[in-house]
Formats: C-alpha cells, structure tokens, sequence
C-alpha cells in the first residue's frame, strides 16, 4: 500500500513522474514533468515536498536538463548546462538539504565522468545523458533502501498500547522510498505492533490531516487527526508516549529544522517527559554548519495564511500583516534520538554525530578517548 511519490519513466529522453501532493487526498493526480520549468513550478507549489524526495525529483530534472542539449554539442558544453540547471533548481527551496546534496552529487559525478572521458578517447553528449541518469537512478533507490533501514533501526521505539503524535508528512509521499518517521510506523506495524498514531493537521498546508492521515488510513494503521493546538492536552492526559518527526535539515550540533510547529512539540514533549525522535537520512545532515541558527528558513506567501487552504475564503482582516515561515528549529538538547539509516544517535550533539559518521573532529579527543 506504500504510493511511489516520484518515478522516472523510460531511458534518458523520459520524463519524471510525479504524485501531484496538492490534489490529496480527494484526487490521485500524477503529474508528468518534461521540463525543469515544469519541475521548479511543482517544487515551488508544494505539488511535490518533502526533503527527500525533493533531492531524488532534482537529480532526475537534471536529466530533464540535458535534454535540451543538441547531440553535436561538446561535453563541456554539456556541464555548463548542468551548471546552469543546478543552479536553477537549487532556487526552488532554501531549507531542505537533500535539494543542493543531490545537485551537487550529481554535478560532481558528471564532472568525473568527462575527466574520465577526456584522459581516453573522445565521447559524446549522449553519454554524458546517461551518466547523469545512472547517477540520479542511483540516488533514487539509495533513498529506497535507507528509508526502510530507518524504519528498522525505530521500530524499537514503538511498544505495543503506544500512542505516537507525528507532525507534517514524513512518508512516502515525503521520500522515494517508505519515508523517515512514517517508515518507523510502518516497520513497526509490520511487527505487529498494536498503536495509535495523532496527526497533527500541520497549518496552513494541511500535510498531515491530508497527507500523513491519508498514508497511515491506507496502511491499515489506527490513526486520529488533531487540530495542531491539542498535542500539549494529548500529552498532559498522558495519550501520548512518543513524538517521531522527519527533519528537512541537520546541523553539526544535531540542532534540526523542521516543518513550522516541530520546535513546539518538542517543548512540550520535554514538559511532559516524552521522547522526542527525529527520523531523517543521512542526507539530511549538513555538516558544514554549525548550529540551527545558520540554516535559511523559507518564507512561505501570504496567501496561504490569508486564505483557507486551496479556496478564496479569507480568514484575516483585509491589509493585515502575514508572518508565515515554513520551518523551525528545534534544539538539539530537546532531542532524545536522531534515527538515520546507519543506525541511532542518543543525545545528539557535534561529538555523537561525528562519531555516527565516522568523524574525527579532535584527534586529541579521539585519542583520549580510546585509552
């Protein structure tokens, strides 16, 4: 019952599949994207959203790119096409990391190719087509794989009578795979665990009365939907045993960015004694920054406040000022567990996660650390 969020359909002249997330949960409406105009549009819109799958939709429009090159040109004419449509895409969205990841990796692996190419014998364009879909086919089924690992490193997390408050969509609508948070649902349903999960409605897009509930109800999962101000009385009346959110992007420190409300919940789990989870990729971390303070937080339009969600009923007065951020962040310190695909980091913080990957960020440390 897991919905394929994004496929790529046919060789490197395809085009990109796409479930068309501001239709649910009245229609199933699959969008084909032949363009990276097109693309950037559904990225913007929100027809498509989630970290993720944002990543795994820009490699592919970078074949989409590529497309539009003429089979005499150069394969240096060919990179600057890719430059070119990096940075395009990269100015869809400024918060969620696995977007410029997955630019980047796919940028990178082409560059290689044409040294490659240039050090034997010639090559052409077509080639070059190729060797960026492979790239992109291959980020699409690593995200594949590391969602339903995520999904098996928390399922432990969940017991049997638990009830689990979720926030935003973090499935597989989120992801190309099973998702993050909602892959740990899942594995854990598989095990035959008996649970409830509240979905907060997620203002003002509605991703998880829409999206999150929509997934769950078709998995066969027991599943309440909640207005986004009840979680704090769920918890007080002690409904709630453990919190899981996805992530759309994670500093150094473990510091998260999430959907708008995620830095709430945690405030609240902390109040309440609950555990607090956060299920993302690795792809997801950002090493390169700090802390939360550093990560860009997308402001979304006006209207999307002014107006209920997808009709022309104004809810605020006329000329009243809009304040809308898509994400927050929330404190690594209100974290319990970071579950990624590699298995689980308790009590985030620079030293946990740089462990996790395999870092040594102070050899003198590190040195002190195995006597």
């Amino acid at each position: 019952m897991i919905v394929r969020a994004v496929k790529w359909v046919g060789g490197v002249n395809g085009y990109l599949s796409l479930v068309d997330q501001r239709q649910l949960p009245g229609k199933f409406v699959k969008l084909q994207c032949r363009s990276i105009e097109h693309l950037y549009k559904a990225i913007r819109t929100l027809a498509i959203r989630g970290a993720p799958v944002i990543g795994v939709a820009a490699a592919y429009g970078l074949v989409l790119a590529m497309q539009k090159s003429a089979a005499s040109d150069s394969l240096q004419e060919g990179l600057k096409v890719l430059e070119r449509s990096c940075k395009y895409l990269a100015s869809s969205r400024p918060t969620a990391v696995n977007l410029f990841w997955a630019l980047d990796r796919v940028r990178q692996s082409a560059r290689q190719y044409v040294v490659t190419q240039m050090r034997a014998k010639p090559s052409n364009i077509n080639k070059l087509r190729k060797a960026v879909l492979t790239e992109a086919n291959s980020i699409y089924q690593e995200d594949v794989d590391m969602c339903r690992r995520i999904g098996q490193n928390g399922q432990k997390f969940i017991k049997d009578g638990f009830g689990i408050l979720t926030h935003c969509n973090a499935g597989a609508l989120a992801t190309a795979g099973q998702g993050t948070a909602l892959s740990v649902i899942f594995e854990a349903h598989k095990k035959g665990k008996k649970f409830r999960v509240y979905v907060d409605e997620t203002r003002p897009m509605l991703q998880g009365a829409r999206l999150t509930a929509w997934e769950l109800k078709r998995a066969g999962i027991d599943v309440v939907v909640i207005c986004d101000n009840v979680a704090g009385w769920l918890m007080k009346q002690g409904k709630i045993d453990a919190v899981i959110t996805g992530a759309d992007r994670i500093a150094a420190n473990g510091d998260v960015a999430n959907k708008i409300g995620t830095y709430s919940l945690s405030i609240l789990a902390g109040e309440h004694s609950i555990p607090f989870y956060v299920a993302a990729p690795s792809s997801t971390f950002d090493l390169s920054i700090k802390t939360g303070a550093e990560i860009p937080i997308e402001q979304r339009p006006a209207e999307e406040i002014i107006h209920l969600w997808r009709t022309k009923t104004q809810i605020t007065p006329h000329g009243v000022s809009v304040y809308n951020p898509a994400f927050d962040v929330t404190e690594a310190h209100n974290i319990t567990a970071i579950i990624t695909e590699r298995g689980v980091i308790e009590n985030p913080n620079v030293e946990n996660i740089s462990e996790h990957f395999g870092l040594i960020l102070n050899p003198r440390k590190a040195r002190n650390r195995g006597k």
